[in-house]
């Protein structure tokens, strides 16, 4: 079949690279893609929230199946564009509905839903511009650290963390009277702070089905030892190697299946993955966040780890015939370190000639920001390559990626050298 993924970071390109290897796959597109997929499939310059453009593109190149990368075009109803055309319903779209993505798109959405199904998660009040005095009052009945989460959409960049209860109330008062984040900050999820690891847990459901995807963990902050600004994450491992059978037990009865059946009670169409951000707290867990996609750069260790035929996956996602796949792993350990830009996650320079590439051996590369131009591989992003490594165990994996990692070079080229080293 002919096949479309919408994005053009790391985890697109991963997709792409999963997907290419399928027999069932025929002809690869990526919209709009980078330097990485131009390798693989064709990249086509569409914007993945142009849905009429995506339109065309579907019933020009005859596309069986569209994989959706982010988040966006989920929260803005591609699913839901594709249901309601006459000329696309046919078309199998790997995503959940725009309700269903309301579990990312507003974080007051996703605590009401994890209340009303009685999955863990942390306390919390929503509140407006209208008020900001109570939100403030509710402030004072916490302990610190205070936890302010934008309800909408900021780019992974509208959660804050304060120690401070007067730094707490007056960034709860630049976000909702001052636009601190846009629209996405015209409501605010004030909730207690849990203490603990974090960990993500990624689901695939039919709407029906499910099948749970390896654990991964991913290092959001800029600098070594987890300092600095958050980024879109620096690096990941896969599995994780602190989560034993009880654990994933508890994660599975607790959160997974209450989360399948939530969707199902409520009707809500939802055909894709479910990102769990879990945080573990005295080998309890209890869930942060949902994603409504694959995480990044998450994705660039989980799907190298599955070696069932990707297509075959997500055909049957579509066709809520999940629970006929058996899921094959692959038993090694992956990590992959992200390679950035000088100045990334403030301002930073693109247009960095990128060399050393074809000289990597027995890792995988991802193209997260990259352009070709003129024969050239350039810099086009603030993330812009990640080293995937597989190896008998993570340490040895990591390894692998940074000996890798010394043979890449741009100018202002920065990365962790300490991604892991936390669970050693």
């Amino acid at each position: 079949m002919n096949i479309l993924i919408l994005g053009s970071g790391g985890r697109e390109h991963t997709f792409a690279y999963k997907i290419s290897q399928s027999p069932k796959c025929n002809l690869l597109f990526v919209a709009p893609g980078n330097a990485g997929t131009e390798a693989i499939a064709t990249n086509v310059p569409i914007s993945v929230t142009d849905f009429k453009a995506i339109e065309s593109c579907v019933i020009e190149n005859n596309i069986e199946m569209v994989v959706v990368g982010p988040e966006d075009p989920l929260v803005q109803g591609i699913t839901n564009y594709f249901s309601e055309s006459e000329r696309l319903k046919n078309v199998m779209i790997i995503g959940p509905s725009k309700e269903g993505a309301l579990l990312e798109g507003s974080k007051e959405r996703a605590k009401e839903f994890m209340f009303d199904h009685g999955i863990p998660t942390a306390a919390y009040q929503s509140f407006t511009k209208e008020t900001v005095a109570k939100g403030k009052e509710f402030l004072e009945t916490l302990n610190a650290p205070y936890v302010l989460k934008a309800d909408g959409l900021a780019a992974g960049k509208g959660v804050l963390i304060l120690n401070n209860i007067e730094e707490a109330k007056q960034e709860l008062e630049n976000m909702l009277t001052h636009a601190k984040f846009g629209e996405a900050s015209a409501t605010v999820v004030i909730e207690e702070f849990l203490d603990g690891i974090e960990l993500s847990v990624f689901v695939l459901t039919d709407g029906k089905n499910y099948k749970v995807l390896p654990t991964a963990k991913d290092y959001k902050r800029i600098g070594e030892g987890d300092t600095g600004l958050n980024t879109g994450g620096m690096g990941a491992i896969s599995p994780v190697p602190f989560v034993d059978e009880v654990l994933m037990k508890k994660i599975e009865e607790r959160i997974v299946i209450p989360t399948v059946n939530g969707l199902i009670k409520e009707n809500i169409d939802y055909k894709g993955f479910v990102f769990i951000g879990l945080i573990i707290v005295n080998n309890e867990p209890f869930v942060i966040e949902y994603n409504v996609r694959m995480g990044d750069p998450e994705t660039e260790v989980v799907l190298p780890r599955i070696k069932t035929d990707l297509v075959a996956v997500l055909e049957a996602t579509a066709k809520q015939t999940l629970n006929t796949i058996d899921l094959e792993l692959d038993e090694r350990a992956a990590t992959t370190v992200m390679v950035v830009s000088g100045g990334y996650p403030e301002a930073y320079e693109k247009g960095k000639v990128i060399s050393g590439i074809e000289n990597i051996q027995d890792s995988i590369v991802f193209h997260a920001g990259t352009a070709s131009k003129d024969g050239k591989v350039l810099s086009n992003g603030g993330r812009v390559i990640a080293i995937t490594s597989l190896d008998i165990d993570y340490k040895k994996a990591i390894k692998k990626s940074y000996q890798n990692i010394e043979k890449l070079h741009f100018d202002t080229m920065y990365y962790r050298t300490d991604i892991g080293f936390d669970l050693l």
